[in-house]
């Protein structure tokens, strides 16, 4: 028997990424959410630190996803929002400035803003990701969040540009693409996952959310509720893995099940008398070793790549205005003892951020390592809301104006 018509829009998002692809689709429910209808997986060998090294591996693995989460939600997967990240992401600060027309902001003059603070030289081998506002000026008055509706003469912006790599992201839709996908957008990782992961007060009192991958590790700073700044990290999961893979004389898919299983980022956390099982190489026989000579392997790594990571927040200026401190989230994030040590190294809060704003299949994506994914859908959906809301504010213009014309031309008649 086949699956009744969806009634509402479906909402897809691929993350892409270097261990593996994941693939999620969503639908309204009765009360207006979002609820998760299919999640795919797939290993992934054709993406090195988010960038594409293997065209037909990425095609591949981005169709297995793509078909299980057709087959778990029962509809077909047309158009999906993809999430990008790597080494080729770059971002800057830019400001701009216009003359308010009727002495009160409007949406226009809001759009004439941005797109002045916008129109700055973008190398012909980058393409714009992102546009992000950070906050307005009104005759000099700092600080405005929202300036619509205020009196002035001059409306000035700054705003957070986001940019990638022109190539690589061409290679990305390509194999999207080749999956017989269309690609709605392309989103940044860590701002799909702050979508998934972070409350309001979390943005406003400002906090970092640091996306730990398997190639890179991709940090975000909000600011009063805004994006400050962005930066990238050649370093991530997969670094853990050949670590143990190395430490231990065992092959490197034994490595990851092991990391995922018993990894420890501390010493101090794992008991003595603990013990694992370790496949041994070339089809030598399992071993059984202490959990601690585990951790022994990961904990000079976590702490590596914690202290490139608190070196990001000194230079980037920003660790004063954390008030709510550091979210952990992506698949690296689940190492054990990841977040005390966190705590440890950064001297502020941290938490490891887990997928919260989302229904139906909510068990299976309660892990960091769909935050990507989840953050797609519900920003795929925060578009659509906001194109409606658009599309109805022009249609109630056009009424309006209609209706001037018409009593106009009435009046015109009797006089």
């Amino acid at each position: 028997m086949s699956k009744p018509k969806l009634q509402s829009p479906l909402f897809a998002g691929l993350d892409i990424g270097s261990t593996r692809v994941v693939a999620i689709a969503a639908s309204f429910n009765k009360e207006g959410g979002l609820d998760i209808a299919g999640i795919g997986t797939a290993p992934n060998t054709g993406i090195r630190q988010g960038v594409v090294v293997n065209i037909e591996a990425t095609t591949a693995a981005i169709i297995k996803a793509k078909e299980e989460a057709e087959l778990m939600s029962g509809y077909p997967i047309k158009d999906v929002w993809v999430g990008v990240s790597g080494t080729h992401i770059k971002s800057f600060n830019s400001r701009g400035m216009v003359a308010i027309k009727n002495k009160e902001v409007t949406n226009q003059d809001v759009e004439r803003v941005l797109e002045a603070a916008r129109a700055v030289a973008v190398p012909t081998d980058r393409t714009l990701l992102h546009v992000l506002p950070r906050d307005f000026k009104v005759d000099g008055t700092e600080g405005i969040w929202d300036p619509i509706g205020m009196s002035g003469i001059r409306l000035e912006a700054s705003i957070h540009l986001i940019t990638g790599g022109h190539t690589t992201l061409q290679n990305v839709m390509k194999c999207t693409e080749k999956s017989n996908l269309k690609v709605a957008g392309m989103v940044l990782d860590p701002l799909a996952a702050s979508m998934a992961v972070l409350s309001d007060d979390e943005k406003n009192l400002g906090v970092c959310v640091i996306d730990i991958g398997g190639g890179t590790t991709n940090l975000l700073y909000f600011i009063n509720g805004h994006v400050a700044h962005t930066s990238v990290l050649p370093i991530g999961g997969q670094h853990f893995t050949q670590d143990v893979a190395i430490g231990l004389r065992t092959p490197q898919i034994s490595a990851e099940e092991i990391k995922r299983k018993h990894g420890c980022a501390l010493m101090s956390l794992v008991s003595e008398d603990e013990m694992i099982e370790v496949e041994g190489v070339g089809g030598r026989k399992v071993r059984t070793i202490r959990r601690r000579d585990l951790a022994e392997v990961i904990e000079p790594r976590a702490e590596e790549i914690l202290q490139m990571i608190a070196k990001d927040i000194q230079k980037s200026g920003f660790l004063p205005f954390l008030g709510a401190g550091i979210v952990l989230t992506g698949g690296a994030s689940e190492l054990e003892g990841l977040v005390e040590m966190g705590e440890f190294i950064f001297d502020v809060p941290v938490r490891r951020g887990i997928p919260s704003k989302i229904g139906g299949l909510t068990e299976v994506v309660r892990s960091p390592g769909y935050a990507t994914a989840v953050g797609l859908v519900l920003y795929g959906c925060d578009q659509y809301r906001q194109k409606n809301v658009s599309s109805k504010n022009e249609d109630l213009g056009d009424a309006l104006a209609q209706a001037a014309r018409q009593i106009k031309g009435f009046f015109g008649k009797i006089f």
